[in-house]
């Protein structure tokens, strides 16, 4: 039962907000539209982070950004701690990813997003001084089923049960990366087949936790901030995510252990990533995807698919939107 008490709160981050946040998504897609397929992904980059600023200053929350574009001095918009929203309504946790996916926009590729989590304040785990994490996603089936600890071949066949389909019917997401040989090797070796990645893990986690989705599993090694972000919309979708950090040196590691994250394979679970069920995600199509579809202009229309899902509510709503061209010269 939905509570209504967390639903009434003016303290605590509700559905008003979660659509109020589509805007944000919505104009750093826009904005990223002339660079799709130019090879500028700075410059896309830099456009969507300049239009969800700027639409997030409207808004009536009081939000620290805990996963942005990176440390205050490194990223002079939308930086790790950095405060946005009037100041006025709920204080919350974000994580920013004006384009999840920048080289895909650049090469004019699928699956690129833009991309607005929240969750209550002091909720979300800020995982930024570890760049990488080992994650395994999946639907509400996994639920107790797989285990990140477990060999590849073994959360397979046991995903492969709960779902009563036969392991040659198990399709597992994976980022295509060199650090992935041995892993993708593995997945075939087990009889399952694999849908390879060239980025953008935040969708490849959603659409492995979605019900009816083509694929089953998202596991491998990408960005922390993605597995942050991922576990707002696995909450909703009832799913099941693990991750363990990274490090990619020794320097890394101790920067992770000084700003007291849990290393040497220590498993987060979701609770541990993201705190409670009040979380809000949303994401807007900046290219074609399996989740939702780009930015299209037609004439003096732009059209837009976003999606909504909230943890609370537990539900996963589509917003296609016209966009008059007019009002965005």
């Amino acid at each position: 039962m939905v509570s209504l008490t967390a639903e009434m709160s003016p303290l605590r981050p509700d559905r008003n907000l979660a659509l109020e946040l589509v805007r944000a998504t919505e104009a750093a897609a826009i904005r990223a539209v002339p660079f799709i397929g130019r090879g500028a992904k700075e410059a896309a980059d830099g456009a969507a982070v300049d239009a969800m600023r700027a639409f997030l200053g409207t808004v009536d929350f009081d939000g620290t950004v805990i996963i942005g574009e990176g440390e205050k001095d490194n990223a002079p918009m939308l930086f790790n701690g950095e405060r946005v929203g009037t100041g006025r309504g709920p204080k919350c946790d974000i994580a920013v990813d004006p384009i999840d996916g920048t080289s895909l926009t650049a090469a004019g590729r699928n699956n690129a997003l833009s991309v607005i989590a929240v969750s209550d304040s002091g909720a979300m785990l800020d995982a930024s001084s570890v760049f990488y994490m080992d994650k395994i996603v999946t639907g509400p089936a996994g639920v107790g089923v797989v285990d990140i600890r477990l060999p590849v071949k073994e959360n397979i066949h046991r995903l492969a049960k709960a779902l009563g389909k036969p392991v040659e019917e198990i399709v597992v997401s994976v980022l295509h990366r060199p650090r992935h040989e041995q892993l993708i090797a593995e997945i075939r070796e087990a009889g399952a087949g694999t849908r390879l990645m060239s980025d953008g893990d935040v969708a490849g986690g959603i659409n492995a936790a979605r019900h009816g989705a083509r694929t089953d599993m998202c596991i491998g090694v990408g960005g922390s901030p993605e597995g942050i972000v991922t576990t707002c919309a696995i909450k909703a979708l009832g799913g099941h995510i693990q991750g363990r950090l990274w490090p990619r040196d020794d320097d890394e590691k101790q920067r992770g252990i000084d700003a007291g994250l849990k290393l040497d394979g220590h498993v987060y679970e979701a609770d541990d990533m993201v705190r409670g069920n009040n979380t809000i995600f949303v994401a807007t199509g900046v290219t074609d995807g399996a989740l939702v579809a780009g930015v299209r202009r037609e004439s003096d229309y732009v059209y837009t698919e976003s999606v909504v899902l909230r943890g609370v509510s537990g539900t996963l709503r589509r917003i296609s939107s016209e966009h008059l061209v007019s009002k965005w010269l």
